[in-house]
């Protein structure tokens, strides 16, 4: 139990941290001239865990949807927040392995 919650938790840094590099690579473009966004696709992975993949049909919507709203297509608002949600979940898997960590060192010390 304790090990596969491990395995969740750090698919889900992984995943987090490439949702969080794709946002700072769309805010360090913000100015670029046609410069299309990318946009982070999480998807459960198998046999456990998340995943992160860039789609380019969503870029290429995002593009289209956000068409004025800065030279590169790049909404800010939408980039924060999702920064700030992938931020969150990065957290969130750290204190799952956190917990994990703590509940096989409980196993551990029982068995010792």
């Amino acid at each position: 139990m304790a090990i596969s919650s491990l395995t969740s938790g750090l698919a889900g840094l992984q995943a987090y941290q490439q949702g969080l590099a794709v946002e700072g690579h769309n805010t360090a473009n913000l100015a670029t001239q046609d410069f299309v966004p990318q946009s982070a696709s999480f998807n459960e992975a198998r046999p456990a865990g998340t995943g992160v993949t860039l789609s380019t049909a969503a870029r290429e919507l995002a593009a289209a949807q956000d068409a004025g709203a800065a030279p590169s297509g790049t909404d800010p608002a939408t980039s924060i927040t999702n920064s700030l949600v992938y931020k969150l979940g990065f957290s969130l898997s750290a204190k799952v392995i956190q917990a994990a960590d703590e509940r096989l060192g409980t196993l551990i010390d029982i068995k010792a």
